[in-house]
């Protein structure tokens, strides 16, 4: 295991993952991006609803471009380009959001996941400005629970500068999570496209590493809301139960990238997927439970406000947000 020392010492180069786009199509796309900033802006990203007496606040970070050229390991391209475009999405590529949630439950702020921080693509970095439309304020948080440790999900959490973004917060994390991505030897075995990571959870992780609290599936980590192991897309990654009274919910995290592509088509594997095989088991097992009991779910790259449910359709599922209401 590395030492405090060693944890500290990330080096820049581990600020940011391996780049999620192809060149061409991402460069289009951000150029789009910038050009639409300087003329206009939506209203802020954020949007609340309620499970039960918990409530629940969806809150964006932007998008990269994400192009489709090799991203879908066991799909032909034209297969990958027909289904964006049965969506009515581009045939080459798409913009792959970022949302986090905001719970309030048992007197107590709690955030599943922090997004990029400062640290993300040009077209992401929205995060606290919504955080902050939406009411709450960084040091007002007090529970942060991490799902795993992919760079949009923890860098939130630390500053480039070093500096905490949510000075009195217990975070909490997977102890497998926590077991891979501290592990040396891991690293050192690691493909190269994947060893930045490690880096990543130094810099994160590395001035706090003492007052990290490590979870285990099965367990209620704040009133209502319970881990819920879904290995495969990296080695500890966890989705979430949220129950409140008779009222349920499940927070899948990254089971898939974009539904259009993964929820509709559970056995197509992305490259970001660490072990193919389980994270297949564990999307359609997890699709399947979310179908059977028609509970409404949030997934971390759906499209925003990235809330829904899902419907069998045969062999493969549908994604079917939620109709968007003034009444939370």
């Amino acid at each position: 295991m590395p030492t405090r020392r060693s944890f500290v010492a990330a080096g820049p180069a581990a600020l940011s993952a391996v780049s999620l786009a192809g060149p061409a199509w991402a460069q289009a796309q951000g150029a789009a991006a910038a050009s639409a900033a300087g003329a206009t802006r939506q209203a802020p990203g954020f949007y609340r609803y309620k499970v039960g007496e918990i409530e629940v606040t969806a809150i964006n970070d932007g998008f990269a471009p994400r192009d489709v050229e090799g991203f879908v390991r066991n799909a032909d391209i034209a297969e990958v380009r027909q289904a964006l475009q049965e969506a009515f999405l581009p045939p080459t590529g798409y913009q792959n959001t970022y949302n986090t949630l905001a719970l309030r439950t048992g007197g107590k702020l709690v955030l599943v996941d922090t997004g990029n921080g400062d640290s993300g693509a040009p077209t992401t970095g929205t995060w606290m400005s919504n955080f902050r439309a939406a009411g709450f304020d960084p040091a007002a948080v007090d529970t942060v629970i991490i799902s795993h440790f992919h760079p949009d999900h923890i860098n939130g959490l630390r500053l480039k500068n070093g500096s905490a973004v949510f000075p009195k917060a217990e975070v909490m994390v997977p102890s497998t999570e926590w077991k891979f991505w501290t592990d040396e030897a891991q690293e050192s075995r690691a493909p190269e496209n994947r060893r930045p990571n490690f880096g990543v959870v130094r810099r994160v992780f590395g001035p706090m590493m003492k007052d990290v609290k490590q979870y285990e599936a099965g367990q209620e980590l704040v009133p209502g809301v319970t881990a819920l192991a879904a290995h495969g897309h990296s080695p500890g990654h966890m989705t979430f139960t949220v129950q409140s009274g008779n009222a349920r919910f499940m927070i899948l995290s990254d089971i898939t990238n974009h539904p259009a592509l993964f929820v509709r088509n559970p056995d197509w594997s992305p490259t970001v997927d660490q072990d193919a095989d389980m994270a297949r088991a564990t999307r359609r097992k997890l699709l399947d439970m979310a179908a059977a009991e028609r509970v409404q779910v949030a997934f971390y790259h759906a499209p925003f406000p990235a809330t829904g449910h899902i419907a069998k359709d045969g062999s493969r599922f549908q994604f079917v947000p939620v109709q968007w209401t003034p009444a939370v």
